[in-house]
């Protein structure tokens, strides 16, 4: 769950072989944003994947988002059903050449399955996706890209939201747990995801990487993941790795790498001291979907004291990602370390729908109703009572 996803940095990243790591972005102001959009910053990038996250953010705090917001994203959508990371106009046609991408798409995918009223969007966007599986089972940024364990993962999240077991979407025979499990390390090298293979084709760990497939290998989303119950987080090799299996295994490295500062470090080069909260925040969400709401405390406590600025900084997702990260380990997210996360991101686009005056109305009226039934009845038992009086 990156805070931006640039095009641009994810081919440099291909080339360096790790997974875009979400630091703080400085805003950079568009003049003409889209009504309905969150967000003050150029949506150029990353516009689809902020406003899916805040969307889903604000159904699991239960906020009703604006229309305009809903509008705005299910505007997005391609004919074909995939989602670009921004379209200006979306009045006109997607051009051939509109570059559009997996984690756009299945991160959309998710926030339309909750909105309400948008079912056909959802299956025309999962549908694409699967017509773009790779034979390994998995899936890459960009369509026929190799696959990696982000995109793999926010994939995933998009199939579960069809209720179709993942393990049975297949290409070329595998499925997306068969290329999420080629990414995994063993215990010896920490147990964590790598993003994808080198140039050499060696595995290294990837924190970012690891945190997603931990949430997606235990069969959940950005919907849905939460501390309900507490699992093993400890690692252990096994002959035939599973998918419960590979995500214990990355929950004990995510555990094992925030034990000591309690946040996740840059993967930046020259940054190697840098907290990355975003991640960190990822990390959270993947420890309490794995080891239950004690397994995330420590790096939960350090979000609560260290992320203000840099939620105010990077805007609407990093909101998202934190009140995610709250919800997941049963944090309240409108008391996160003294910030209400909901009312800042609620400030970063349309306000959401307020109990409706229809509703206020109704009630007001049922009120009157029931006071005037009540006199009425009351009414009727004088009258009773004074006619059996009467000689």
């Amino acid at each position: 769950m990156n805070v931006r996803r640039s095009a641009a940095v994810l081919a440099a990243t291909a080339v360096i072989g790790t997974a875009t790591p979400a630091v703080a972005a400085s805003p950079s102001p568009s003049p003409s944003l889209p009504s309905g959009l969150y967000g003050s910053s150029d949506p150029t990038y990353d516009g689809v994947w902020r406003q899916s996250l805040a969307l889903i953010a604000l159904y699991r705090v239960h906020e009703e988002p604006a229309a305009t917001a809903v509008d705005w994203l299910a505007g997005q959508q391609c004919a074909n059903g995939a989602f670009p990371a921004f379209r200006a106009d979306p009045a006109k046609a997607c051009d051939p050449k509109l570059v559009v991408d997996t984690n756009s798409t299945a991160a959309a995918a998710q926030a339309l399955s909750v909105v309400g009223g948008h079912g056909s969007a959802v299956t025309k966007a999962v549908t694409w996706l699967k017509s773009v599986q790779n034979r390994d089972g998995g899936w890459g940024f960009a369509p026929g890209g190799a696959s990696d364990a982000n995109s793999t993962s926010v994939v995933i999240g998009a199939l579960i939201t069809q209720h179709t077991p993942v393990s049975r979407i297949r290409k070329g025979g595998k499925s997306p747990y068969d290329a999420l499990l080629t990414l995994s390390l063993p215990c010896a090298d920490g147990g964590a995801f790598a993003y994808q293979p080198d140039k050499k084709g060696k595995l290294r760990a990837n924190p970012d990487a690891t945190a997603a497939a931990v949430v997606a290998a235990r069969g959940t989303n950005f919907v849905t993941a939460r501390a309900d119950t507490g699992e093993e987080t400890t690692c252990a090799d096994a002959p035939d790795l599973t998918p419960a299996r590979a995500a214990a295994n990355g929950a004990s490295f995510l555990a094992g790498a925030v034990a000591k500062d309690g946040y996740l470090k840059s993967v930046l080069p020259g940054a190697e001291n840098q907290p990355d909260y975003g991640n960190t925040a990822d990390a959270v969400v993947a420890l309490a979907a794995q080891g239950g709401a004690g397994a995330a405390r420590k790096p939960l406590a350090w979000l609560e004291r260290n992320s203000a600025k840099w939620a105010a900084q990077s805007g609407p997702a990093a909101y998202a990602q934190l009140i995610l990260a709250a919800e997941a380990s049963g944090a309240d997210p409108g008391d996160f370390g003294g910030t209400d996360l909901v009312k800042e991101l609620t400030a970063t686009g349309p306000a959401p729908v307020a109990a409706s005056q229809e509703d206020s109305d109704t009630s007001v009226w049922w009120m009157i109703g029931a006071g005037l039934a009540a006199g009425a009845g009351i009414g009727f038992l004088l009258s009773s009572r004074n006619k059996r009086k009467r000689p």
